[in-house]
């Protein structure tokens, strides 16, 4: 209860916390960032298998979740223990590297871990302690997930998504961030509008321009945030994504043709969206309805 009453009236405190806090949440994400994609796919060909009506190979979903086995080191099967295992400092004393076989670890995981505590204590700054504060923190902790996951498979993951759009309406039966009308245009027009762009765009091209999981968390994104943000978070993203397509394109040198994804782009907008939501609602009314 101290502590409690302390983090309401510090901001250093609450800072601290939810910082020390968002470094442990991090290092899980990484987790969920490796296996969950993993899961999935072990789960499709099970699926595959009993639909072709073969005999289903034994289920090993219970043997590799998100929980067991332990971690250990993709090249030399190392175990990682508990002081291996410290977000950051961890791969700091051990340079970047496997302590067992010294093969270097992917420079993702310090970064998913930092960027999920500064944005973690970029929210609490923002709204202080308040009853939106540990809603936006799980908002930022999956959006962080799925932008990564995103990133690196092209997936942006039902399981991660729908929870994601659920708790938005749910959180805004009380107008947390705001009414419950507003929220559930936002996830009726949030999904139908990429929907609209992707047929048209086939339409015009004879291309996909974009996956169904795009629809989905934009979906969620209004059911957070309201129908009001959409054209923002729309408009915000493309940009995002088109200057970095256009940078990446020019560094790697290649072709137009090469698939990129979209998610990171609209859970970055959708992050501004909603922490700055107040300020960018005022300015949107402003523009578009100045008398």
């Amino acid at each position: 209860m101290e502590l409690i009453n302390l983090l309401s009236i510090s901001q250093t405190w609450l800072l601290s916390m939810v910082g020390l806090l968002s470094l442990l949440v991090g290092s899980f994400l990484n987790v969920v960032i490796y296996r969950l994609p993993i899961m999935l796919e072990r789960q499709w060909k099970q699926d595959c298998l009993e639909w072709q009506g073969d005999a289903p190979a034994e289920d090993a979903s219970g043997h590799f979740n998100l929980v067991v086995p332990r971690s250990e080191c993709p090249t030399c099967g190392h175990r990682i223990s508990a002081w291996e295992n410290i977000p950051v400092i961890s791969y700091l004393f051990l340079r970047g590297k496997c302590a067992g076989c010294k093969t270097p670890i992917s420079m993702q995981y310090p970064l998913v871990e930092l960027a999920t505590a500064l944005l973690s204590v970029l929210v609490a700054w923002k709204v202080g302690y308040s009853a939106a504060l540990p809603a936006l923190l799980v908002f930022t902790w999956a959006l962080v997930a799925l932008s990564v996951i995103d990133a690196k498979t092209m997936l942006l993951p039902d399981l991660l998504v729908y929870p994601l759009l659920w708790a938005g309406l749910l959180l805004n039966i009380d107008g947390l961030f705001t009414n419950l009308h507003h929220a559930v245009l936002g996830a009726v027009w949030g999904y139908l509008s990429l929907w609209l762009v992707f047929h048209l765009f086939r339409l015009l091209t004879g291309k996909e321009g974009m996956g169904y999981g795009d629809f989905k968390l934009l979906a969620a994104l209004g059911a957070w945030g309201g129908w009001q943000i959409l054209p923002f978070v729309i408009f915000a993203a493309s940009m995002l994504g088109a200057v970095f397509g256009i940078a990446w394109m020019i560094i790697k040198r290649q072709n137009q043709s090469v698939p990129m994804p979209f998610g990171p782009w609209l859970a970055s907008a959708g992050f501004i969206a909603l922490i700055w939501h107040d300020e960018i609602l005022a300015y949107m009314t402003q523009m578009f309805m100045p008398f």
